[in-house]
């Protein structure tokens, strides 16, 4: 069973700027492309290098280390030099707060 952890304000969140967090041990970034409201693991999968802060283009998402692309939709690897997906997390918005799906 999973459960639904509030992780922040709507209003905090702009395309192309995340909101980084964690929750239950997992870091987490959220971040919205164009009206989507996407979540993934906030750890590059080739080294753990912290995302936040990456650059973002067109829903991937950039290793400021050593440049893997993730897809923030998906969580797929898009070049090398990483080939694990990025965990993704289930994201909603209600009343104004921004819900992440986490497992128990």
């Amino acid at each position: 069973m999973a459960q639904w952890i509030d992780v922040g304000a709507v209003d905090a969140l702009t395309e192309g700027r995340p909101l980084t967090t964690e929750v239950d041990g997992y870091p987490i970034l959220v971040t919205r492309c164009g009206a989507q409201l996407l979540a993934v693991e906030d750890r590059c999968t080739h080294d753990g290098e912290a995302l936040a802060g990456a650059e973002i283009e067109d829903c991937e998402i950039i290793c400021p280390r050593h440049f893997a692309r993730f897809s923030l939709k998906t969580g797929e690897a898009l070049s090398p030099p990483a080939y694990e997906p990025l965990r993704t997390f289930r994201v909603r918005s209600e009343a104004g707060r921004l819900l992440v799906e986490v497992p128990e």
